[in-house]
């Protein structure tokens, strides 16, 4: 197996949802570092995720070599020895289902196009809809309610099973299957049909916020530039550089990770890069053995900086967020972020599936463990934390 690899989330949400909700980090073999364990290039590609307990990724391969040579399937007898394990977030994946992972890293998947989240009032809302996609082509808009998904109510089931639904991955829907989705609108109930489709998403938008100009007509501000960052796909470190660096120079950023499921972690270092002048992003154990991750010289440190982030943060919108906080280089506003913080291994299995197994943990530059802590926010806000986080950035000078 060659080149970078991906992990993903829970078992029952992370077929094809990975870049959604549940998706994992990844550093690619020894790109920031050179010190990432020898082996398959895929087998050292390293993930972030959380775990109760690790598997012996030895037990897993001969489980499915035994399997193999009794003519039975290998997949099967390595999920068995992962479910027995304790090991939380391991799993097996055929390798149609791995391929289909590949594609998420470079923005690919299958759905309707739309993004979902928790409302204020606990429901199931839409939260953004990708242009010409299924969702948008049937009129479903942000703001809407999603009651039903093929018939079943969806209000008490979390965002990230609504959307493996949505994305049918519990049953494998390819492009071309059809979902039944219960809309709300104010009083109004329709049902759509929707067709999924093969779709590539934007993972880095930006756009600009506040007044960029005086009652007068004169330039007074440049105002401020949101940078929002759905995942860390491959070339999304990059877009939010060239982002800060195309910024007017009196422009402060809000960096949105609220809903950033991960990605790449060489992504969120490139990222990080845009705002540090080198040094510490965060430290990983592989086996017990330590490794680090440093930013690139050169970054904006002058900048003022704000992270909005919420409980769909996750892993390497975690590691960013925590490396920004502890070096004092942002203020972060929002809510706890969702915990995610151990690291694995994905390797090849006899027969051509791929195990992903904890071999450790990453922590943040001041020694924070992320897993199933989450990162707190300095300024905790629920209902508008955009507004207050560009109130925040204009006091740090931002223009905003």
């Amino acid at each position: 197996m060659s080149g970078p690899t991906q992990c993903f989330g829970p078992r029952g949400v992370r077929r094809g949802a990975a870049l959604t909700l549940v998706f994992a980090s990844v550093l690619a073999t020894g790109a920031v570092t050179g010190s990432l364990p020898r082996g398959s290039a895929k087998s050292e590609a390293l993930a972030t995720r959380s775990v109760a307990s690790t598997v012996d990724r030895d037990e897993v391969a001969d489980a499915a070599a035994r399997a193999v040579a009794d003519g039975k399937s290998g997949k099967e007898a390595a999920e068995e020895v992962v479910s027995r394990s304790g090991d939380r977030w391991g799993a097996v994946y055929d390798e149609r289902q791995y391929e289909e992972f590949e594609q998420a890293l470079d923005g690919s998947y299958t759905g309707v196009g739309l993004a979902a989240q928790r409302s204020a009032d606990g429901q199931v809302e839409v939260a953004r809809v990708q242009p010409g996609g299924p969702a948008d082509r049937a009129g479903i808009e942000p703001g809407d309610l999603l009651r039903t998904i093929d018939g079943h109510r969806v209000d008490k089931r979390p965002v990230a099973e609504v959307v493996a639904l949505l994305r049918g991955d519990r049953t494998e829907a390819a492009a071309g299957s059809t979902v039944v989705l219960g809309v709300g609108r104010g009083a109004e109930l329709r049902t759509e049909t929707l067709r999924r489709a093969r779709l590539t998403t934007e993972a880095v938008t930006v756009r600009r916020i506040g007044p960029d100009r005086s009652a007068s007509g004169s330039t007074a501000s440049s105002g401020a530039v949101m940078i929002e960052v759905d995942s860390f796909t491959r070339g999304s470190g990059a877009k939010v550089r060239d982002a800060v660096r195309g910024a007017p120079s009196d422009a402060g950023v809000l960096l949105d990770l609220r809903g950033n499921s991960g990605g790449l972690v060489t992504e969120a270092v490139t990222a990080a890069s845009a705002f540090l002048d080198g040094g510490l992003v965060a430290t990983y154990d592989v086996h017990g053995e330590q490794r680090a991750l440093y930013a690139q010289p050169g970054g904006d440190t002058d900048r003022p900086l704000v992270v909005l982030v919420d409980g769909g943060t996750m892993s390497a919108a975690e590691l960013l967020t925590g490396a920004l906080q502890d070096r004092g280089r942002a203020v972060t506003v929002g809510s706890r972020t969702f915990g995610k913080g151990s690291v694995q291994m994905p390797s090849k299995l006899p027969g051509g599936s791929v195990a992903e197994l904890t071999v450790g943990h990453y922590r943040t530059p001041a020694g924070r463990t992320v897993d199933e802590r989450g990162i707190t926010p300095d300024l905790a806000v629920g209902s508008g934390a955009e507004q207050r986080a560009e109130t925040v950035l204009s006091g740090l000078g931002g223009g905003s």
